[in-house]
C-alpha cells in the first residue's frame, strides 16, 4: 500500500512540473543542480555570456543553502526566525529577480527540494516577501503575489513528506 502511495505521490508531482513553462522547468532544473551541488551547472545550462554570469551569482547565494538546511525554525516559537527567514527571502528574491519562476507553485516545487519538506510552513511568508521587494520590477510583483492562493497562504497544516521528483537534465542522446 505504501508503494501506491509512493506511485501516486511522483505521478502527481510529475504533473505538477509538467504543468510549469518551458522556462520555468529548465531554471528549476538548473537550481536543483546548483542547490544540490549535483553537476556542473555552468558546463550544462551556461548558453551565453550573461546566462554564465547568472549562474556565477547563482552558486555564490546558494552557499547559504547548506546554512539554511540545518535552521528550520519550529512553528510555535520565534527563535532564530529572522535569522532564518531573512537569509531564505534574500535566496527567494535573487530566484524571483531572474523572472524564471512566474508562480508561486513553481516557487515551492523548487524551495522544498532545495531545503526539504520541513521548510513548506515558511515558503508562503518567503514568497510574498520576496516579491513585494522593490528589486522585483513592479508588473513582475504584481502577478506574483496574485499568483499565490489564499488556501496557500493561509493554510493551517502542511506535509511533512519528502518530495519524490527531482527534475534533472536530460541529455538528447540518452532520452
Amino acid at each position: 500500500m505504501a508503494e501506491i502511495g509512493t506511485a501516486s505521490l511522483t505521478i502527481a508531482e510529475l504533473r505538477e512540473f509538467a504543468s510549469f513553462s518551458a522556462c520555468e522547468q529548465r531554471y528549476i532544473r538548473r537550481s536543483l543542480d546548483i542547490g544540490l551541488g549535483r553537476q556542473d551547472a555552468l558546463r550544462v545550462w551556461a548558453r551565453n555570456a550573461p546566462e554564465t554570469l547568472s549562474i556565477r551569482a547563482q552558486y555564490a547565494i546558494y552557499a547559504e543553502l547548506d546554512a539554511l538546511r540545518g535552521a528550520v525554525p519550529g512553528e510555535k516559537g520565534f527563535d532564530h526566525l529572522e535569522e532564518f527567514i531573512g537569509k531564505l527571502i534574500r535566496i527567494a528574491a535573487f530566484d524571483l529577480a531572474q523572472e524564471r519562476l512566474s508562480t508561486f507553485s513553481a516557487f515551492r516545487f523548487l524551495y522544498e527540494r532545495l531545503l526539504g519538506p520541513e521548510v513548506r510552513p515558511f515558503l508562503p511568508s518567503a514568497f510574498c516577501g520576496a516579491a513585494a521587494l522593490p528589486q522585483i520590477r513592479p508588473e513582475k510583483r504584481k502577478h506574483l503575489l496574485q499568483s499565490i492562493s489564499e488556501a496557500a497562504a493561509t493554510a493551517p497544516g502542511w506535509s511533512l513528506k519528502a518530495p519524490c521528483f527531482y527534475p534533472e537534465w536530460v541529455e538528447k542522446e540518452a532520452a
